[in-house]
């Protein structure tokens, strides 16, 4: 765990690979939830995009596939923020539509930088 890697090691293809699979990922996720707050705008259509994803993330989190619980975890805590966002609370409210949109930016922020941990391991191997 706590080996030393060495910076000119060619990445092997697998690890590679997930690392581009992850890059998509999180570049994915991010822009949903740039559109799931930007949907999330009108109280509605806010709430009834939030319960969706929620159930969805709920779906996900009932899978028996144990890579599926993790993305799950992350689909229903945005729906809840969606539906928290719109729930008029005074203090609840705003916190939930800020962290919707730290959690965006983070999301899109993993997924450049894994995707230029991709393009520098790709140019290693060629």
């Amino acid at each position: 765990m706590n080996d030393i890697e060495k910076r000119d090691e060619i990445p092997s293809a697998s690890k590679l690979s997930k690392l581009g699979i992850t890059a998509i990922g999180y570049t994915a996720g991010g822009i949903f939830l740039f559109v799931l707050q930007a949907v999330a705008r009108f109280r509605v259509v806010g709430l009834i995009a939030g319960a969706v994803v929620c159930l969805l993330g709920i779906g996900s989190l009932m899978s028996k596939d144990p890579a599926d619980r993790k993305p799950g975890i992350i689909i229903t805590a945005a729906g809840v923020l969606a539906i928290l966002s719109k729930s008029g609370v005074p203090l609840i409210a705003p916190v939930t539509a800020t962290l919707l949109g730290i959690g965006a930016v983070g999301l899109l922020a993993l997924g450049i930088w894994n995707g230029i941990k991709f393009f520098i391991g790709l140019k290693k191997r060629s």
